[in-house]
């Protein structure tokens, strides 16, 4: 199951059914089934108290990911500052529409297993991202 929160920020504008279907749709093309999903929505503030909170990092990110997969089925806990998602498609000159869904399917990805931290990873995640949009 997939669900959609939010905490301190308004609902974004997600045909919930058709991004539900998407995400499964990402997580079977890894070999994946979906179990418990939650988007948490949140505003820049909350997304670095979660930061520091869970993980001791000061500073702002677009989305956190919490891992509780096991074996082929995917679940998480997906936090996504919208503030963070509106500044960075100002700044690569995406619509928000596009740079959310970038995001919200980067979590997905995450849970699929794929890093961006290491070296040659943010090309892979990168290219898996565009696969994964092209399919939207």
């Amino acid at each position: 199951m997939i669900s959609y929160q939010t905490d301190g920020v308004k609902m974004p504008a997600i045909k919930r059914r058709e991004n539900s279907a998407w995400v499964k749709k990402v997580a079977a093309s890894y070999g994946k089934k979906v179990g418990e999903i939650a988007y948490i929505f949140v505003n820049d503030e909350k997304i670095l108290e979660v930061n520091k909170e869970y993980l001791q990092h000061d500073y702002y990110t677009d989305i956190i990911t919490f891992d509780y997969c096991e074996e082929n089925v995917i679940s998480g806990d997906l936090f996504i500052s919208l503030d963070t998602v509106r500044t960075n498609a100002e700044q690569v000159g995406a619509t928000y529409e596009q740079e959310l869904n970038r995001v919200i399917i980067h979590g997905i990805l995450h849970l699929c297993g794929i890093n961006d931290k290491g070296p040659g990873e943010r090309e892979i995640m990168e290219a898996a991202e565009n696969k994964a949009l092209a399919i939207r």
